[in-house]
């Protein structure tokens, strides 16, 4: 099936396999090609023999046979001079590997035995490089350049990372070219490898010159009839539109599309008319959100039978929802319904596509448990797919996804090497030139982000926003927000998170426009407007609950506690702590557990100021044990601002219970961590976060 492999590797295969069966190879090989034509004339007929007798050597109908009996029937199809051609090929390369073995024997008389040994070495390292043999093999029969197509694109979608290079890959598919440049799924392939190195020139060359072979070579019309020009047209205009729609030149995608529907509708052809429709959603979708086409496309799909078509248009609806604000519970209903679609038709990948989806919406729900969940049932499952022996099936969007996520959760709850081993996994897993590298990108440079904002190096903070702006520029201009408002710079951090919440309420990102309602908020504690951060916060309040967003409520409401206990009202902070807490200690980050602590602590010592002197021991006292809690938190993320805050906060109060040594011992680890963080002259319990 592949190309021809020099016989020093063909014997090395079969000693492998068949060790006493190698010298016979070479033997025979050696008598035809220093024999005569009619030594190779005998080989075939003896093979016709093995089929006679009662008991013959080989069955027919095995696979040995099949095989056999194909290369006799070829052989005997031959002319003269075809025949002549085969045995002087033959001879050829035989005497190929007789030179290079000579060679080899001279260099061995000339090397002495390290040298020799270094030498077999590099060789044993080179064996599973196949590039070389595939350039020097010259041109490929047509079975054989299928094959090489065939495998190298279920690589590209499998595994990527066991496929060729780009380059390496590209220099093979023009080697292939240049014998035949008709071959129409060399061109289809090479607009793959395009799209692996975000090429939009390349990719849209080779995807024309593949409809245009597809045509000229008449391929869609021996087995379509007079609809097989049509058909090529209509699929090329809507391949265009897929592609101008993934590089985001929307308008021109737009017009492919329209050109796909006008031939298809001319056609009738209901199918591609489904497929138009789904592409017309995603393009309608960056100007208007409209359910209306993706509901019509799901039920038209379903009508037509095309599971796969229907199953994505049900994923896209629930994720539309999703934002929306609709409940989980139906959301996760839907999908139980695609997912039955996806078992009834053994759809693996979008399987995978389901229970990554279901994470994502999990984490955006802010039950970080059932992310967990999900991202480990996805990882724990085995690919319905038949795929080669050392192909990895799972190098799927839905697994980097997925891992991100897992790298994301262990992050928020200190486990930082565990994150670090996940992303160096992804990193094997979806190398940097790959087409989900940018996932783990932007996970990797946040996850860095936040150890660093936590450790109170803000320079590096800084110096790691560029890396996220380029990767997305919301989150980007977001976290600058965050680093200025760490360095004291309040006036262009609020410039900048005004003008990120026009963009984000624009593009009706909520859950952005919650965090930076948040960030607003705090600016103004920090100026010591707490008044004017109330009307904030209730605003964030009434978007996260009308859009299910479960985690970020229970923040912003610990963020009015924050602002009830500033303004003197501190029971009913208190009050409206315990009902919030609880998610957060159930689904938060190990930071945000932290600050949330804190701030009781903070709520019971301010109440304990109108208790009894026997309550207030007793209220001071639970409140040391919240902060101990806290600083556990704290010092398992590494956060050593709020560390030093909570220090300072339990050495006023064992102060105040009397407690000589403990607060000697708080107030000397405060000291050596407010020597190594300054104060930058904001006073200490000014803040929630």
């Amino acid at each position: 099936q592949g190309p021809d492999m020099p016989l020093s590797r063909l014997r090395k295969a079969i000693e492998e396999s068949c060790p006493h069966l190698a010298s016979s190879v070479h033997i025979r090989l050696k008598l035809m090609a220093e024999g005569e034509l009619k030594d190779m004339e005998q080989f075939f007929d003896d093979l016709s023999d093995s089929f006679t007798g009662t008991e013959p050597e080989v069955h027919k109908t095995s696979v040995v046979g099949l095989f056999l009996r194909h290369m006799i029937l070829a052989y005997n199809k031959l002319s003269f001079s075809q025949v002549y051609k085969l045995y002087t090929a033959l001879q050829q390369y035989f005497q190929n590997d007789e030179k290079k073995n000579g060679i080899d024997e001279s260099d061995m008389e000339l090397t002495n035995t390290e040298e020799l040994e270094g030498k077999m070495e590099k060789e044993e390292l080179d064996v599973p490089l196949r590039e070389e043999e595939i350039s020097c093999s010259g041109p490929l029969s047509q079975k054989q350049a299928e094959y090489f197509l065939s495998q190298q694109a279920s690589l590209l979608k499998n595994d990527e990372t066991k496929a060729l290079t780009p380059a390496s890959l590209q220099k093979e598919l023009n080697n292939l070219l240049k014998f035949n440049p008709d071959f129409a799924e060399a061109h289809y392939l090479s607009y793959l490898n395009s799209l692996r190195v975000q090429d939009v020139f390349s990719s849209t060359h080779s995807l024309l010159h593949y409809f245009d072979r597809l045509i000229l070579t008449g391929a869609e019309s021996k087995s379509n009839g007079d609809e097989g020009y049509g058909r090529s047209l209509r699929y090329a205009a809507l391949n265009l539109a897929a592609l101008h729609c993934r590089f985001g030149h929307y308008q021109q995608a737009e017009l492919a599309l329209q050109e796909a529907i006008r031939i298809a509708q001319e056609s009738n052809d209901h199918v591609c008319l489904q497929h138009c429709l789904s592409w017309l959603y995603i393009l309608e979708q960056k100007i208007f959100d409209s359910c209306v086409l993706l509901e019509h496309s799901v039920n038209k799909s379903l009508h037509f039978g095309l599971p796969y078509l229907a199953s994505l248009g049900i994923q896209s609806l629930v994720q539309q929802r999703a934002f929306a604000g609709k409940a989980a519970n139906k959301l996760m209903d839907a999908l139980k319904d695609s997912d039955l679609l996806h078992w009834k038709h053994s759809l693996s990948e979008l399987i995978d596509i389901s229970i990554a989806q279901k994470t994502a919406i999990w984490r955006l729900y802010g039950r970080s448990t059932m992310a967990l969940q999900q991202a480990q049932t996805l990882l724990s499952m085995n690919s319905l797919e038949a795929v080669n022996v050392g192909v990895q099936q799972n190098n799927t969007e839905s697994f980097a996804v997925v891992l991100c996520h897992l790298a994301e959760l262990h992050a928020e709850q200190g486990y930082f090497a565990a994150a670090s081993e996940i992303l160096k996994h992804l990193k094997e897993r979806f190398p940097p030139n790959s087409q989900h590298a940018q996932l783990w990108m932007l996970f990797d440079q946040k996850i860095q982000f936040e150890r660093a904002m936590n450790d109170g190096r803000y320079h590096i903070a800084d110096s790691l926003v560029a890396g996220i702006t380029a990767l997305n520029s919301i989150e980007g201009v977001y976290r600058k927000a965050i680093v200025l408002k760490a360095q004291n710079q309040m006036s262009e951090a609020h410039k900048l998170l005004q003008k990120l919440l026009i963009h984000c309420q624009k593009i009706k990102n909520t859950e952005m426009v919650i965090s930076v309602l948040l960030s607003i908020a705090e600016l103004y504690w920090r100026s010591s407007c707490h008044t004017i951060a109330l009307p904030v916060l209730l605003q964030a309040l009434a978007l996260s609950r009308e859009y299910s967003l479960q985690y970020l409520a229970s923040e912003t409401v610990l963020n009015l506690a924050f602002s009830q206990l500033i303004l003197g009202i501190r029971e009913q902070a208190l009050n409206i702590l315990h009902t919030a807490i609880e998610p957060v200690l159930a689904h938060g980050a190990v930071l945000d557990k932290g600050c949330a602590m804190f701030l009781v602590a903070k709520c019971q010592v301010a109440s304990a100021a109108s208790y009894t002197p026997e309550k207030k021991i007793e209220a001071l006292e639970s409140a040391i044990l919240n902060l101990n809690e806290a600083k556990t938190y704290f010092a398992k993320v590494d956060c050593k601002e709020q560390l030093r805050d909570v220090l300072y906060f339990q050495a006023r109060l064992f102060h105040t219970l009397g407690k000589t040594q403990e607060r000697n011992k708080c107030a000397m680890l405060f000291r050596q961590l407010h020597q190594e963080l300054p104060a930058h002259g904001v006073p200490l319990i000014n803040a929630f976060k």
